[in-house]
């Protein structure tokens, strides 16, 4: 794609037991896309990730420990981008524990299905109305370059305030809140063939609870002294929000785009805009019951993708 030939070793081993899952990984080189959609080669990164499974509404946890070696370089060569800090060498450990509770308003599974004819995508085949909330606390501890910027700028105020922090050396801990509240409803039972599935998923993330604490107590500060609220710290009260329609055209094929919606703290309305938004066209293979073959097409990052993915609702 950029005219140069990319060799990659990747060894990952994954396990599944009766309550966990288990992943050993090492990829080298790693390429690695930050929150703002932008690609990092990482020389060398080994991961060991553990995760609970859990039921719709239950407590679960993540652990994860991480090596990268080398320093990260940006994958069209710009080096005016910085890298994220959590690509820099050293060592890490992270923990997060959350909670969630899934919510069913309404659900019809054996209404309007044909009998005797299977859905496009058995994941995809009831109709319903539902919502998910996750609330939950993370912590992580740096050895090495990768701890070197929790003291510097908007982490170190975040620090003063809420956030639990602590930098020494080349030692870092820090632990935060985050939480989710996600909202899915879908129309049809994708098994006719013509419009016979209209669904919208939207979800909003609260990445960091400190900075968000932070910003709402600065935003009542500069209101109460009657002054003008900086648009800064209103678009970082505003959860990040990203929304999904997809709709059949005919048959196993159906059109979807993927969108993130971010408030732009440049117009003095404060009007919103859409970024990142990914087009695709979606293949059911209906004979390996959930599955489909996805061609995305992203105008930002101009690149183009054909996967194949299976179990996706």
């Amino acid at each position: 794609m950029l005219g140069r030939e990319l060799v990659v070793k990747l060894s990952s081993i994954r396990r599944q037991f009766s309550n966990h899952n288990l992943m050993l990984e090492a990829v080298l080189p790693g390429l690695f896309v930050d929150k703002e959609g932008t690609y990092w080669d990482v020389p060398l990164s080994m991961a060991i990730d553990l995760a609970s499974i859990v039921s719709d509404s239950s407590l679960s946890y993540h652990l994860c420990l991480q090596h990268n070696s080398g320093q990260p370089k940006h994958f069209r060569g710009n080096d005016k981008f910085e890298a994220p800090m959590s690509l820099l060498p050293g060592l890490c450990a992270k923990a997060a524990v959350s909670i969630k509770k899934t919510v069913e308003v309404w659900r019809e599974k054996n209404g309007k299905k044909l009998k005797m004819v299977q859905p496009y995508d058995i994941l995809l085949s009831e109709p319903h109305i539902s919502g998910l909330g996750i609330i939950g606390a993370v912590a992580s501890a740096s050895l090495g370059e990768n701890s070197s910027r929790l003291s510097l700028g908007e982490n170190f105020q975040n620090c003063k305030s809420f956030r639990l922090c602590a930098q020494k050396s080349n030692f870092g801990l820090v632990g935060d809140l985050f939480g989710t509240v996600s909202f899915s409803a879908q129309h049809g039972n994708f098994q006719r063939l013509f419009l016979d599935l209209t669904r919208v998923n939207a979800r909003l993330d609260i990445p960091s609870g400190s900075a968000f604490m932070y910003s709402v107590a600065r935003l009542a500060q500069q209101i109460y002294n009657s002054r003008q609220p900086d648009p800064e710290l209103l678009r970082a009260i505003c959860p990040d929000l990203r929304v999904s329609f997809q709709q059949q055209i005919i048959g196993p094929f159906s059109f979807r785009v993927d969108s993130r919606v971010q408030l732009d703290s440049l117009n003095k309305d404060y009007s919103s805009c859409f970024k990142e938004s990914v087009f695709a066209i979606d293949w059911a293979l209906k004979v390996l019951g959930s599955a489909k073959a996805s061609f995305w097409y992203s105008p930002k990052q101009q690149e183009a993708m054909v996967e194949l993915r299976f179990f996706e609702s």
